[in-house]
């Protein structure tokens, strides 16, 4: 077939036709899954019922997967290769794999919410299970046997005990199988598993490794243009002029306007770079965001908001003994940058009728709907493309890059690379929303929640919106639903332990200080910050050890089993917090937090050693332990690396992350004015993995972000005595918390 460059246009009938040599390419350097046309092939159907559209049997005894999640990093090119290959009965090497594409690819959501696994993997195990069914059928048709005698193995079907054997690509090479997924279809007992739990390597590491991997700021077309946006100095600024003259000494340099939408677009991206430098525009003054260092106040005043009972549970007037001890704090989680190492970058190549995108968003399903209603095409003539940007569990500025250069290829007619700066990701992708939460309660002498009251203030989603409100279609005076989309920031208000009297109370703010979008586990650090730092002042207040009051209020055996390893792995010894520190000049102490992740999904305990330094408020984590059961587990090392990356973005977040902003705009567009994690900061990370063959697989990618900040805030509690309830926990707040 020869090399594929860049502008060749794949179809799905392409995959199918070409098999290993096509789609192997996906594995190296080559993104052929990326090269596509316009439109698709329309007789491959990629609806999420048809096994058709997610596997595909070839003519040299390979098999496709189609996914329509995609791989952020969170290792799904290996992890659903091992689920189709085990299902079906074939090696994992001859498992080809296309990923994220709207027109080869069924439609199985946004990667997120931890379900890629739990929700997608599960559509592809059932599609392999009809697929296996339907090929054993066949076989027991052509080999005149009974079917119960066949098995599927290794690419081929036979009798258990021996005999002739058909290949898949015999049975349905290059065909289809024309069956919807069937919920009947057998799975396979996980006692016969051979590549489902095993520590298989990722396909895409080693070209990451050499820097031969082709990410989507590594992509380019034939004869596209470079391109660069000129964001406003403020927020909800007006374009009020533009001199074209100012860039008239670069050759071949022009600018692009739609209302106020301001670009300049080069043959070369240096080119683009100087334009956008050089060009002069007037805008419009605008101050509307509130004080910074009143924001608190602010959301807490907000007379605009919507009142909802999340949790009502209990009698709350009932007497109390007068021993019980009642208690109240207030905790605040702030705005935060996905911080993405890489800025955001896409090609678009927007034609009169048509369009394609390259992106690195984790919803190119999704985002379809939105680009079709800004550039005024019908759905099925937009096709978006995924290509590997840098990672953001969540939506930082890919999408806003893809709109950028979807805008400006239909405004040049010709393709554009639209690349975003350090001071566009920072300044401009949307924020992790602000989080205020105020807890009161009352404990028992022996340890007994009596009262809990939870009060959010938190901005409200709209309802039913597709995407989150685009910078460059809202500039342009473009067709596009608006709305919120901070994400499912209210769950884990409440406490998983047993409790009297429980009610949760959240006031829905209409609005946000800057664009919400979701990061990585939506909502729920901030929410467990919250609760689980509260229990650990009622275990205080009533005297009792932190593992021994959480494990008094548990009856889920799983919930148990976490908090009892993490605790063995940090060999805790059972006392009351706050150790006795008064006079050390390094203060140390442990502490712990526990999530039943959305109350029905992962269970994850974590415990922590920290040391405070006394005059300079400093934090270091020394070690953190973390036990970990999302059911059943497909890749140990997959998981594993997600639980690392969990914890370490998260401490980060505690530690140091927060938007700093003026009435205008953002002003922490570096990583001096935003500073992150660094190695030289990274603690001792003890992980234990509890693998449950027979329970349903769940989520790894967010739940060990979620006790993060508690399980830190209680160990310093416990170095300190003194509580830290905002978000980051800097030196400087831990030197006021200690006066």
């Amino acid at each position: 077939m020869g090399a594929l460059t860049a502008n060749h246009r794949l179809t799905r009938r392409e995959v199918l036709k070409g098999g290993a040599l096509t789609v192997a390419f996906a594995l190296a350097a080559v993104p052929a899954r990326a090269l596509g046309q316009h439109a698709p092939a329309a007789s491959h159907p990629v609806g999420s019922e048809d096994v058709d559209s997610f596997l595909a049997v070839n003519d040299d005894g390979t098999v496709t997967v189609f996914c329509g999640k995609v791989d952020l990093g969170q290792g799904l090119r290996i992890a659903m290769r091992q689920i189709a290959a085990e299902e079906l009965g074939i090696g994992v090497g001859r498992i080809l794999y296309v990923e994220g594409d709207t027109a080869l690819t069924p439609d199985q959501g946004r990667t997120s919410g931890s379900n890629s696994i739990a929700r997608g993997g599960m559509q592809i195990r059932r599609a392999a299970a009809t697929a296996r069914k339907a090929l054993i059928a066949l076989a027991a048709e052509r080999l005149h046997v009974d079917a119960d005698v066949l098995v599927a193995s290794d690419g081929v079907v036979r009798p258990s005990g021996g005999g002739p054997a058909l290949r898949f690509a015999d049975l349905v090479g290059g065909g289809r199988f024309e069956l919807k997924l069937d919920p009947q279809a057998p799975l396979k007992d996980p006692a016969t598993y051979t590549l489902v739990g095993k520590s298989l390597p990722r396909p895409d590491v080693p070209a990451k490794c050499t820097g031969s991997f082709t990410f989507m700021q590594d992509f380019r077309l034939n004869g596209m243009l470079h391109a660069r946006v000129i964001r406003p100095p403020a927020i909800g600024a007006r374009l009020i002029a533009v001199d074209r003259s100012s860039i008239r000494t670069l050759a071949g340099a022009r600018v692009v306007q739609i209302k106020d939408f301001l670009a300049v677009v080069a043959e070369d991206e240096w080119t683009a770079v100087r334009a956008a430098r050089m060009l002069r525009a007037q805008w419009s003054p605008w101050s509307g965001l509130p004080a910074q260092d009143k924001l608190v106040a602010t959301l807490r005043a907000d007379p605009d908001v919507t009142d909802q009972k999340l949790v009502t549970k209990g009698e709350p007037g009932a007497k109390r003994p007068e021993s019980a001890k009642a208690l109240a704090a207030s905790y605040f989680w702030p705005m935060q940058s996905h911080g993405s190492i890489g800025p955001a970058c896409a090609v678009a190549d927007v034609g009169v009728d048509a369009a394609t995108v390259w992106t690195a968003s984790q919803g190119t399903h999704g985002n379809r709907d939105t680009f079709a209603r800004f550039l005024g095409l019908p759905r099925e003539k937009v096709r978006l493309i995924y290509l590997d940007g840098a990672g953001c569990y969540g939506m930082n500025g890919h999408e806003d890059a893809a709109a950028d250069a979807a805008i400006l290829s239909r405004a040049v007619g010709r393709p554009v690379r639209v690349q975003w700066s350090r001071e566009d990701e920072h300044g401009w992708d949307p924020k992790g929303p602000p989080q205020l939460l105020d807890i009161s309660g009352t404990v028992s002498s022996d340890g007994r929640i009596l009262d809990w009251h939870t009060e959010m203030w938190i901005p409200q989603a709209t309802q039913g919106l597709p995407d989150i409100p685009l910078l460059a279609p809202a500039a342009a005076g473009l067709d596009q639903v608006r709305g919120l989309q901070p994400g499912l920031i209210w769950q884990n208000g409440d406490p998983p332990y047993a409790a009297d009297n429980v009610r949760v109370l959240v006031h829905w703010l209409k609005d946000a200080p800057l664009r919400p979008a979701p990061i990585r586990s939506p909502g729920k650090p901030a929410n467990c910050l919250a609760v689980e730092s509260f229990v650990d002042e009622l275990a205080a207040a009533a005297g009792l050890d932190p593992v021994e009051f959480r494990l008094r209020g548990l009856s889920d055996a799983r919930a148990i089993e976490v908090i009892r390893r993490a605790a063995a792995l940090m060999k805790w010894q059972s006392r009351p917090s706050p150790v006795n520190n008064k006079d050390a000049a390094v203060m140390r102490g442990r502490g712990i937090a526990y999530v039943h992740y959305k109350h029905n999904e992962t269970y994850v305990a974590m415990g922590m050693q920290v040391e405070v330094e006394r005059a300079s408020g400093r934090i270091r984590v020394e070690r953190v332990a973390c036990a970990h059961d999302c059911g059943q587990i497909i890749n140990p090392d997959g998981v594993r690396a997600q639980v690392e990356g969990s914890i370490l973005q998260t401490l980060s977040r505690v530690l140091m992350e927060e938007v700093q902003f003026d009435r205008s705009r953002v002003t922490s567009v570096n990583w001096s004015t935003y500073p992150i994690l660094r190695f030289s900061d990274v603690p001792v990370l003890d992980i234990e993995l509890i693998d449950r063959p027979t329970q349903p697989p769940l989520g790894a990618g967010e739940a060990a972000c979620t006790p993060v900040g508690a399980a830190l805030a209680n160990a310093v509690f416990d170095a300190t005595g003194a509580r830290l309830r905002t978000v980051p926990f800097t030196p400087q707040r831990m030197k006021a918390a200690l006066v």
